[in-house]
Formats: structure tokens, sequence, C-alpha cells
């Protein structure tokens, strides 16, 4: 039945179980520019809502529901006492003391609470505020108050709110949903902007706090409340204008959200993406004044713009309401079925009432006869199959859709269901969107951008501005040497040694490998040369073998010569060993060879120096130094020299040989491919044992320069000594100092230069006198008064 006192329930019906209702289906809010000008402004239940009528609509549809069936509470009728709080927290304290006492009339300043409770639970309200306070009130009573929109996660504090419930979920899931959903489209610099009370506050600091773990900056967070003054919206107009992100997360209840868009408008801002919590979807774009008090009759008057006869003549000009109007005629909010499941959280809850009742009324004596705790432990599933049970914060799973508002050709604004989150689901799959059926500017369909700095490209990365939130940053390049292959990289990684970075900085390439190969130009010049002295040195050694009878090659010992000629093909072979990849055996082989040769070449000159000393001295009267110095003498003389030699390159193979060595110091985006030496103490052992015989040799070779001969060999092994020591002198700071393949080159250089240096200044004479100069190729030109016989 409908009674007109405001005091009174405006809907009711008697029942065996008695269900209360709380719901404002008018405002108490009339203009912000009145409130503005500090105009008393006493309660009145103005502005009529269809969204509130719907609910409490849906409350009844339940109610009766139950009431026909013949499962759920046989023989036991639900009744109802629904109140209009008009969107007063203190209306709805009072409203909920009225229906736990049983004080219908609570105007009276001498009413007492102190008659039993009437009601045995509460549905509504549909704000968290109200839903607050009149739970603190009705906590003590353990009468449980079942929600259909109050989603401040403050609610699920049952030590504060014990006989609390909703069928909504909490904003701690709603609040983290649209963090993951900003996160999702890439928005890392978004606005914050929300309702200054309980359900605004706390459902943006659990954004924020999300928002802060996911990456995501806020530029800025303002809060504002309806009734705030010019001043303070003109403030927070002016922080949106001077903004850059294009993304506002809004945590308002309906009515803000209604005034916060009429500013923008009358600012003409325009062109951001809006992010907005549940509260949206209650839509009072449609508010409807009246100080009618009768609520059908004014929900139809206004519903279908007409006005019923009554006992004064209507001071309006709206032709007269039927009774008999066609509701599938009209297009307005309420014939907008879109907002079901919210609906649908009302049925919910007069459902989970009435199975509470059916299970307590159903049990033993033993039973618990509270309801509350029966609400708190019901389980079923709607006709619909969608399940409904609290946890143990009076909570129902936290299932959202996502809505995306899409206006129509005839200027309706469709809910368009564009996606699901679960937040039952693992963190990876609670978001599950459907792009396609996204709208996001008019005639478009590209994602809107809203980041302080663009993405830093793969090959950069990010470098914090200073003073700026993390969001804020400048892409730099990275080094020489390191990469980043991702995006909003926030470092660069080097690359492993054998690898150097690309042009652009996103990928590590093998580095080149360098040595002094066969195909590049300077190897194939030292590899011409090497094979140049070896021929050369085998004309040498045929002339020599073709005229071995004649006075030159006999004089000059031809066994010696032929040996000496044998170890210079060797010390010009050995230096290809220095050419190619090096290898284990040719890193081995080629130190080894070159000390060795070279020894065994050394030490045949030294033998002729020393033959050509003992020789003169063999001509003083009295002197058998010769026999002591014979050709067999000489053999084992050169034999013993290699074989020291030798013994060094043996143990120096022992104990720590050569080996290829990858050295990425000298080159940065080459890898040197080279020989280290092992152990330097065998390296420089070899060396200067080399360097040993060449200095006695060239100090002989130049005591004996002057000896009188036509044709004296010690004068020309001195010039070849000269040259091998000053070769090898230069040689120790150049290799030291070369880089790369051109150390490896050096030491070829040093190697064949000596080796042409011996081979030239020794052996080109001879040949000259013997290809050239015949007639000087005598024995009679060889000898001088007191000269000795050489062969």
């Amino acid at each position: 039945m409908w009674r007109g006192d405001p005091e009174s329930p405006q809907l009711s019906k008697d029942g065996d179980v008695i269900l209360g209702g709380l719901f404002s289906f008018h405002s108490t809010w009339i203009n912000r520019q009145d409130t503005y000008k500090h105009k008393p402004m006493p309660l009145q239940c103005t502005s009529l809502h269809f969204r509130e009528f719907q609910f409490a609509q849906a409350m009844l549809f339940a109610i009766e529901e139950i009431n026909k069936s013949t499962d759920l509470l046989p023989g036991i009728s639900l009744g109802y006492k629904i109140y209009d709080v008009c969107g007063s927290i203190a209306r709805g304290v009072k409203v909920a003391l009225a229906l736990a006492n049983g004080n219908e009339v609570f105007s009276s300043s001498e009413a007492r609470c102190s008659r039993p409770a009437q009601v045995q639970a509460i549905m509504g309200e549909t704000s968290s505020s109200p839903c607050m306070a009149i739970s603190t009130v009705i906590g003590p009573f353990y009468i449980p108050m079942i929600s259909h929109f109050a989603t401040c996660a403050c609610l699920s504090d049952k030590t504060k709110y014990p006989s609390f419930l909703r069928t909504i979920p909490s904003d701690y899931y709603q609040s983290r949903a649209l963090a993951q959903l900003v996160k999702h489209y890439g928005w890392t610099w978004v606005g914050a902007i929300n309702t200054n009370d309980d359900y605004g506050n706390n459902g943006m600091a659990i954004f924020i706090e999300t928002a802060k773990q996911l990456g995501i900056c806020l530029e800025y967070s303002v809060s504002v409340f309806r009734t705030d003054p010019p001043e303070k919206i003109l403030k927070i107009v002016d922080i949106i204008k001077a903004s850059t992100s294009k993304v506002i997360v809004a945590f308002l209840s309906h009515l803000d959200m209604d005034m916060v868009i009429h500013e923008f408008s009358h600012h003409n801002l325009t062109g951001y993406q809006w992010v907005g919590s549940e509260s949206w979807i209650f839509d009072s774009q449609t508010p409807l004044n009246s100080t009618s008090n009768e609520l059908f009759t004014e929900f139809w008057e206004k519903l279908f713009s007409c006005e019923f006869k009554r006992s004064k003549a209507s001071a309006g000009n709206q032709r007269e309401c039927t009774g008999h109007e066609d509701l599938s005629g009209v297009q307005n909010s309420f014939t907008d079925m879109s907002l079901m499941p919210i609906f649908n959280n009302v049925y919910k809850g007069v459902y989970a009432v009435a199975h509470a009742f059916h299970n307590m009324f159903s049990c033993n004596k033993t039973c618990n006869k509270k309801i509350l705790q029966h609400i708190q432990q019901v389980n079923f599933k709607t006709k619909e199959g969608d399940e409904v049970y609290f946890n143990e914060y009076g909570d129902p799973a936290a299932k959202y859709e996502i809505i995306n508002w899409q206006p129509t050709k005839n200027g309706i604004v469709d809910f368009v269901t564009v996606g699901l989150h679960d937040s039952s689901l693992p963190a990876d799959k609670q978001l599950n969107l459907l792009n396609k059926y996204f709208i996001w500017a008019k005639n478009s369909q590209q994602v809107p951008l809203s980041v302080c700095s663009e993405k830093c490209p793969p090959g950069t990365r990010k470098v914090l501005q200073k003073g700026k939130p993390v969001c804020c940053y400048d892409c730099l390049r990275c080094a020489e040497g390191e990469i980043s292959n991702i995006t909003d990289s926030i470092a660069c990684v080097r690359c492993h040694p054998e690898f150097w970075s690309n042009e652009r900085r996103d990928a590590c390439v093998k580095k080149e490998a360098e040595f002094l190969s066969y195909e590049e130009i300077m190897g194939a010049l030292l590899t011409a040369a090497s094979l140049f002295g070896t021929c050369m040195t085998a004309v040498v050694a045929f002339i020599f073998f073709r005229y071995r009878q004649t006075p030159v090659v006999r004089a000059n010992n031809s066994e010696l010569s032929f040996l000496l000629l044998f170890s210079l093909t060797l010390c010009f072979l050995c230096s290809l060993t220095f050419i190619g990849r090096p290898s284990e055996w040719s890193c081995m082989l080629r130190h080894t060879a070159f000390g060795i040769t070279f020894v065994l070449c050394i030490s045949c000159v030294l033998g002729k120096t020393i033959v050509v000393l003992m020789a003169f001295r063999a001509t003083l009267p009295g002197s058998d130094v010769m026999k002591w110095f014979g050709p067999a003498q000489q053999k084992l003389s050169v034999l013993g020299f290699t074989l020291i030699q030798v013994i060094i390159c043996i143990l120096w193979l022992t104990i720590s040989p050569p080996f290829p060595f990858k050295n990425f110091k000298e080159s940065k985006e080459k890898i040197i491919l080279e020989c280290a030496l092992g152990s330097a103490v065998g390296f420089w052992a070899v060396l200067g044992y080399i360097g040993l015989l060449a200095m006695l040799c060239f100090i002989l070779a130049f005591l004996a320069r002057k000896l009188p001969d036509n044709f004296n060999e010690a004068k020309f092994i001195t010039f070849s000594m000269l040259i091998f020591c000053a070769v090898w002198i230069t040689f120790i700071p150049a290799y030291v100092s070369s880089p790369g393949k051109f150390s490896v080159a050096v030491e070829i250089f040093a190697i064949l230069a000596s080796s042409f240096g011996l081979l030239i200044c020794i052996f080109i004479p001879k040949c000259y006198i013997i290809l050239l100069k015949p007639e000087k190729n005598t024995k009679k030109n060889m000898m001088v008064r007191g000269a000795p016989k050489l062969s």
C-alpha cells in the first residue's frame, strides 16, 4: 500500500517475515549554485530517479515470486516496508532505527527505541557512505543489511560492520581491475578524480596503490563533491586543462559524475578517455523534478509526461493520464534494461534472505536462531545459474562486466559489454577483453595514447627525468657493445665477448675473427716473400752443388755451407706457420720451429767463423789448432748448439706451451685470434739463446774481418750478423707495440729479413764470382802468401 506520510514507509505489505528496504527514490540535491550562495536548504525529497524505483521493483518482484513458490518458504509469506531516504545519511539512520524497533513514526523526539525488531533483514542502501552509517547503528541488533550497490572496500571490515553483506563485489577488486584495464592499454600516464566520500576515497586509494605496482603514474589526483564551492571546481578544471595525460580514471558517484561532465562541457574540455567505476552505470541523465507525494502517480506522470485528474485544476498544460499508457513506446533510462545485472543484485539479496529463513525454519531446536549467521552460510543458484554465497567478509565473488558507453543515432547511449574480469582466476587470466567491440572516439577504433614519454624502442634504455615520476624518462642509445632488444628496457645488456652490438644496438652479432690469413694482401705478400726466399736458397744451393769442386765453394767449407743453406730454407718455410688461423699445433710449431732452425742457422755461421779464425791461427809456427777443430768437431759444435735450443723448446712445450687465444681487448668489434706464449720465460729463453749465439758470431766475425785473404768470408759474416742483430733488436719493441695480427706480421718480417740478410751477405758474393767472374774462381786467386789451404 502507499502512504503519503514521508515519515512512514512509501511501500509496505504485511507478512510472516518482514523485509526492510532503503532506497533513494528522490534526491535532496536541487541546485549546486544555491549551495554556493549558502542558501538555507531544508531536507526535501525532490528529483525522482527511475533507477532507485527499479531497484524497489526488483525487490518486490523477488518477494512476490518467493511468496508464490511451493519449494522455498512454503506456508510462510514475506512482507516488506520500503522507505525513501532521499539520499540523506541522517534520514537513512533514522529509518533503520525505525525498522529495527518497529517505530513507524520516528519524527517525534519522544519516540523510544524499545520495541522488538519488526524486520528481520534490510535491503539497501545504494551508496557506501549511508551503508556505513546505517550498519554501524544496526550492527548491535544483528539485523543483516544486504546492499546491492555499496562497493567500498571498508565495508568488508567485520569488526566495524558485522551485519553488513552485499551482492556486489568490493571495490578492492574493482580498483585493481581498473588498474589492470589501464595497464592493458598501455596508459601509463593518467589523471585521477574521485568523490570526496568513503566510496571515492577508499576506491581511489586502492587504485593508486595497484597502479604504482603496475608501473602506472598519476599526473594528478583530485577529489570533488557536488556541493563544493565554485573556486574548488575551477581549480580542478585548471589542473586538468594543464595536464598532458589523456586518460582520466574516475571513482565518482553518479551525481558527482553528472556535475563533473557538465563542468567539462561548460569549459569545452574534450578528447579525454574516461575509465570509471560501477557507479557510472547508475545513470542519472534524466533527473525529474517533482513535488508529488504519491510515488506511483508521480512515476507514471513523469514516465509518460502526463497528469492525472485531481480535485483542483491542474496548473500544468500537460495532457491527462489515462492509466493505460503503453510502456513499449517509451525510451528513457527506466526502459533501459542493459543494467539488469544490478537489478539482479537486489533479486539475489532477497533470495539470500529467503534461503536463510528456509534453512533456519527447517532445522531442529538446536539450530542457531540468528538469521544473520544463516545468511552468511547460504549457498544456492538462481534460476539463471548464478551462484550466490558470501565469503567471510560478507562479499560475493568478484566478477565484473566491462561496459563501453556507445552513443546511438537516436541520442540514446547503449551500455555494451566489451569484456569480463574475474578476480578468482590467476592474475594473467583475470582480464578478458573483446577489443573489436570498443568505440574509443567518434568514428574511431584507435586506442588513445596517454603516456608521459613515448616508449623507448629497442636499442635504447630509459633514463628517468630528474624530479619527475618514473613514467617520465628520456631514451638513451645503448653504448657500443651493449644492446636492448625489448621496448622500454631499463638497462642495456652487454654482449658476450665473442659478440658485438649492431648499428641499431638491438642485437648482438658475432664478431669477425681477425688473424693473418693467406687471402689478405699482407699475408699474401709475406707468403710470396717466404716462398721467394725458399726458391732463392734452392737456386744458391743448386749453384753451389753444380760448382762444388771450384775453389770458391771448397775454400769456404762446403759442408757447413750446404747445412747453412738447408737451415735457411727451413727459416724461410717456418715463417709460413705464422700465417693462417691459429691452432694448437700451429702455435706450438711456429715458435719452436723458428727457434730451432735459427739456432741451426746461426750455429752453422758460427762454425764457419770459427773455422776462418782457426785456419789462420794454424799458419803460426808450431800451431796444431786445426786438429782440434776439424770437420768432425765442426759438425759436433753445430749439433751441440742446436741441441741446447731443442732442450729449451722441449721444456717450454712440457711446462707451459703456446696455445690459441682469443684476444677481446685489442679491438672492440673484432676477435683477434693469436697464439698466447704460454710461458713467457720459455719464449724469451728461445730468443735470448738465438741472440747470444748471434752476438758471439758477430764478435768473432768482427775479429776475423781483416785477416789476409783475397776472399775473406769473415767480413761478409760480419755484415750478415750486423743485419741479423739490428733486425732482432728492433723487433722487440715493434713486436710488443703492434696490435693483433700486425705483431705476427712483425715477427714474420724479422724472420724473413734476417734470413735474407744471411743469404745475401754470405752467399750472393760467392755466386757472383762463380757465375759472373769465373776468372777469379781459381785456387791461385783464393790464396795469398801464408794463407792456408782450406779444403
